[in-house]
């Protein structure tokens, strides 16, 4: 069986006496879009950057298309690519640039007509040749969404994607989400926004003080909702974190689908 996009096992993350990420294991297969929330400090952000290698894990094992983080790093980063929920890009580089530069450094042959489609794609077309420092924060977000995009990589992570954009670049970049899971990507995307989640995701991932809540499909977690008389995914992301938080126990681990071996 081919090993999924994402893979993760027994991840830690700690600083000092905090530890940020609590043996976190989980994957995201070919076509899943993973949400994965969970209340300010739970660590989801430093999931993200450790998945990615901008950060050290502490122990764990991270594999992106069956490459190992540790092990195989360029060809691990070569499928994958993340949009921090803040992206900084190069101030005096167009938009143009800007994916030239991308299309070089990932080594994208053929890159011209993919960009230009992604360009028509988020509205950006008539900024071409505008420089990064001239862009609205919205226009921002797009070019780094364009960027990431550009390699069609197999692993992508989102940290609130939405930011920034109005109600027409929310409805593409939903639509340009589903269309990259359509086509074999794994995406996970880290919001606050449940409703985004509800209304995008096919899988879940709930995070608490580092430790792993709920990880299962969407189905799963409107199952367990209902059986807790739960009435929204708000009212059971509360009674799992909240929950957790008052009671000061661990709850009990989820059952979660079976990860490939190899």
């Amino acid at each position: 069986m081919d090993s999924p996009p994402i893979l993760i096992r027994n991840l830690f993350k700690r600083y000092r006496d905090l530890t940020a990420i609590n043996d976190l294991t989980f994957h995201v297969n070919a076509g899943q879009v993973l949400g994965l929330v969970g209340p300010n400090g739970a660590g989801k952000t430093t999931t993200m950057r450790c998945a990615c290698g901008i950060i050290p894990a502490t122990s764990g094992s991270i594999a992106i298309t069956g490459h190992d983080l540790a092990l195989d790093p360029i060809a691990a980063k070569r499928d994958s690519a993340f949009v921090p929920d803040d992206p900084h890009l190069f101030e005096t580089l167009t938009v143009w640039e800007h994916l030239r530069f991308t299309a070089a450094a990932y080594r994208v042959p053929d890159w011209q007509p993919r960009a230009d489609s992604l360009l028509t794609q988020f509205e950006l077309t008539e900024k071409k040749n505008t420089i990064a420092q001239e862009l609205s924060r919205g226009m921002r977000q797009k070019v780094a969404i364009c960027c990431a995009y550009l390699h069609q990589p197999r692993a992508i992570w989102l940290d609130e994607p939405l930011t920034g954009l109005d109600p027409r670049g929310i409805r593409t970049m939903k639509d340009s989400i589903r269309r990259i899971a359509a086509d074999g990507s794994a995406v996970i995307i880290s919001s606050h926004l449940l409703s985004l989640v509800e209304d995008i995701c096919t899988d879940l991932l709930i995070l608490h003080r580092g430790q792993l809540m709920f990880f299962g499909s969407m189905t799963q977690a409107s199952a367990d909702r209902k059986a807790n008389g739960d009435a929204t995914l708000e009212d059971f992301f509360f009674r799992l974190t909240e929950g957790a938080a008052s009671a000061h126990i661990t709850p009990p681990p989820q059952v979660q689908p079976p990860i490939p071996l190899s």
